[in-house]
């Protein structure tokens, strides 16, 4: 599939620790880095490029299984996905970045400042919980809007739900709360190429059975998050709601949290002014 066009992005290839990683750019100035999740690629920041574009140097790259990122067979846990972002910021000579995530890629946000918070001036973290969880019978009566992960997690099921014409697409629409238009398809295209399709289900195995219980069990509960943080949801997630969001206080230097009415999951595309906002207030 081609690459979908975006004015004043340009794109190219670069080889992080072998794996050939695809990074969309556009705009000139200090450097911010925007990491995309599931089920997207770099296109899910198309309404909030001609934003930022004129402020920063937007650095757009494609996790690894995603977009035109090479889809390996392993290496999924969202640890990996942290190095693959340091990684990249290595091979791109850039010493500090600022940073926005979403969903998986704000995930992998928090554990990049986490493990490196010399190498961001601030992070903007969109539509996913933080990862100072901790077991407890008020989170788990959430734990249902995790049950998603389930059958994408199953390696027959999840692969073939993913390559099936139309679900992806339909994933996307049924978690946002705006028209996002016919652009959708980029997203189910890409993700019907066998290799991508067994990454997500890579992806959500090994979080469901391996990082997810280490998470609930308190593992980032002795870390502390030292770079300054946004966390910006929809009020209609259905994932990053609810107790969830509470907790994280007491492990973060200067941590805010910001719940968007009418807006679902998708606050890229749903609400690329905020996005713009908070970003150019964030990383002024």
């Amino acid at each position: 599939m081609s690459l979908p066009r975006v004015d004043g992005v340009r794109s190219r290839h670069v080889l992080v620790d072998g794996l050939r990683v695809h990074v969309a750019e556009a705009g000139s100035g200090p450097p911010l880095v925007l990491l995309h999740g599931w089920p997207q690629h770099w296109y899910c920041w198309h309404r909030v490029v001609p934003l930022l574009a004129p402020h920063f140097r937007l650095v757009m790259p494609d996790l690894r299984g995603h977009g035109w990122t090479d889809a390996p067979a392993s290496g999924y846990d969202k640890e990996q996905l942290a190095t693959d972002l340091l990684g990249l910021l290595d091979v791109l000579d850039l010493p500090q970045v600022g940073l926005v995530g979403h969903d998986w890629g704000g995930w992998a946000g928090f554990l990049a400042c986490l493990r490196a918070p010399e190498r961001f001036s601030a992070f903007l973290a969109l539509g996913i919980p933080h990862p100072f969880q901790r077991a407890r019978p008020a989170a788990a009566l959430d734990a249902w809007r995790l049950a998603y992960q389930a059958p994408l997690s199953t390696p027959l099921l999840g692969r073939a739900l993913v390559r099936w014409p139309g679900v992806v697409e339909q994933v996307i629409r049924a978690g946002s709360r705006a028209d996002l238009g016919s652009d959708l398809r980029t997203y189910g295209e890409v993700l019907r190429e066998p290799a991508r399709a067994r990454a997500t289900v890579a992806l959500y195995r090994s979080f469901l059975l391996h990082e997810g219980p280490r998470v609930m069990a308190g593992r980032y509960l002795s870390q502390r998050l030292t770079v300054p943080t946004r966390l910006v949801v929809g009020a209609h997630d259905p994932v990053a709601s609810g107790r969830l969001l509470e907790g994280f206080e007491e492990h973060a230097d200067d941590m805010s949290l910001e719940v968007l009415p009418g807006v679902g999951h998708f606050v890229p595309e749903e609400a690329p002014q905020v996005v713009a906002d908070r970003s150019r207030a964030l990383f002024a």
